[in-house]
Order: structure tokens, then sequence, then C-alpha cells
């Protein structure tokens, strides 16, 4: 029987990264991200008065060293655990590496006063983090060991439509990233229209951003719907369904807060669940993606392969 204490680990990174990249988002809409003008320390200190931005802005970097020894830990059990599946070792230590990256550009968003590409970069990296968190705790979980494998057209429907979509997510978390650190969230003040249009006039970077990122929200939401058709038609089992009837309600969720967020004005509650959908959206979806490209090799327990990484199910 494998022993699960990898996949309990990389649970517990996902949902910390989960809450930390909503906390960021707190950070942001209460204008807190500058409450610690230095950096590691705030105010020259690593336990300040938590009181008004500095208790934000301090908890989120709390949070933030907490997941990097989580992590830590759970890259410890794949050497342990994870066996020929050295896949998941490399990538435990990339990990690694790339929280480090995105501490040092949460650092640098302080030392230069929040650059827009500085910042941006900052949140891209953790959706990155997230993304990776998520395939490791995919290939780590022992359900795989016991449900039946995708069928060759199911995974190469998760595999394409899955990925797809998680793309667009990730590029439309990008893109709202943008908006939040180029102060474009009210670029169109009015919905569905934008200025009164429906296409509006790019007279300046605030509208253009804004409407590309509702442009792109609108390909991401049909490459979801699109994938949950396709796991209907291809005769996905009942648990794939779920998950895919997961996406859609995320998507509608997500939606439904990115509307409120204007009409509120960019009110601190909808914006920052706002961001967290779009976080959980891309977890629930990379998650679907993986499922299509790990076989029983990759599972807790099973050959796996030293060289390639994961296999491609289906096709091994």
């Amino acid at each position: 029987m494998p022993r699960p204490h990898l996949f309990r680990a990389l649970a517990v990174v996902v949902a910390w990264t989960l809450a930390l990249l909503f906390l960021g988002s707190v950070v942001h809409a209460t204008e807190s991200s500058l409450a610690c003008p230095d950096w590691p320390t705030c105010f020259g200190t690593m336990m300040p008065e938590m009181v008004g931005g500095v208790f934000w802005e301090h908890l989120h970097r709390l949070v933030a060293g907490g997941l990097i020894l989580i992590f830590a830990g759970a890259t410890w059990l794949a050497f342990r655990e994870a066996g020929d599946r050295r896949w998941m070792t490399r990538a435990s230590v990339a990990g690694v590496v790339l929280l480090l990256v995105q501490a040092v550009f949460g650092g640098l968003t302080v030392i230069y006063r929040l650059p827009d590409a500085v910042s941006t970069t900052h949140l891209a990296l953790a959706f990155g983090f997230l993304a990776l968190a998520v395939v490791l705790a995919t290939a780590a979980s022992p359900r795989r060991t016991t449900e039946p494998a995708p069928s060759p057209q199911v995974a190469r429907v998760l595999r394409q439509w899955g990925g797809g979509a998680a793309a667009l997510v990730f590029v439309q978390s990008v893109l709202g990233a943008v908006v939040r650190h180029t102060d474009s969230g009210m670029g169109c003040p009015d919905f569905p229209t934008c200025l009164g249009q429906w296409v509006p006039p790019m007279d300046t970077h605030f509208v253009a951003i804004h409407f590309t990122h509702r442009v792109v929200g609108v390909l991401a939401t049909l490459a979801v719907v699109g994938l949950a058709v396709a796991l209907v038609r291809a005769g996905a089992g009942p648990g794939l369904r779920r998950w895919a009837a997961g996406a859609v309600a995320l998507v509608a969720a997500q939606f439904t807060l990115g509307v409120v967020s204007v009409l509120s004005i960019l009110d601190v509650l909808p914006v920052s669940l706002h961001t967290l959908g779009a976080a959980a959206l891309l977890a629930l979806l990379v998650h679907l993606a993986a499922r299509g490209h790990l076989t029983r090799a990759d599972a807790p327990g099973g050959p796996g392969r030293t060289a390639a990484g994961p296999h491609v199910a289906g096709v091994a």
C-alpha cells in the first residue's frame, strides 16, 4: 500500500497557495502593499505591530514563508516516496527554486515601490507554482491506484481541451494581474458594454488592458464549456464529469464576481474573491489536464520512468 504522506503534504500546499493568492489580493485591494516599507523585515523587525495595512502585508509575508517551509517538507517526502518517478523529485526541486524566485520578486515590488512589470511577474509566478503543485498532487494521489484509468479518447480530451482551457485561464489570470497593477480595473466602468460600446475606442492603455481581459475571459469560458461537452461526448466517467461541472460553475462564479467588482468600484471582497476564483479554476483545469497525461506508471507505487517524465495516457 503506497504511503499517502506526500499527497497529503501536497494537498496542503495547494490549499495554502490558494489562501496566499487570496491574501495577496486583499493586500493590494486594501492598498497595503507598501505598509511595510522595507524587506525582508517590516520597519526593521520581523515582528512589527500588526495594525492597519501592516497586518495584511506582514501576514502575507508570514504565510508566504510558511508555504516555502511546507513545500520544502513536501520535497523531502518526494525524495522518500516518489520511487522511480524521478520527474516528481525534479519538479519538486524546481518548485522550491520557483518559490524562492517568487519571494525575491515580492521583495523587489517593495524595494522598487510596486513597478508594474515586477508586481505582475510576482503574481504570474504564484499562478505558475500553483499549477506545478497541482500536477504533483494529482500524480501523488492514492486514488489513482483504485480509480479506473480514463479511456484513450477521454485522455485525449483531457489533454487537448483541459490543457487548452488551463492555458487560457493562466493567460487570463496574468492579464488580471496586469489590470490590477496598472490600475486598469475601472478602465471599463460599465457592463456588459465598455464605455457604452461593445468595442470601445482604445484611446488609453487602461481601456485596452481591461477590454483585452474581458475578451480573453470570454475565450476561456468557451474553452471550459467545450471541455465539459467534449468529456460528456467522449463517455467520461461520473468523477471526471463532476470535475468538469465544477469548472463550469467556477466560470459562472468568476463572471459574476467580475461584474460585481466593476459595479462595486473594486470593492475589496469581490475583487479578492475574483482572484481566488481564477486560482481555483486554474487548479481544477490543471488537475484535469494532468489526469489526461498521467497513467498507472505515474501512480503511487507504479513503475514510473526515469528519463521522459510522465507517460501519456493511451499512448504508452
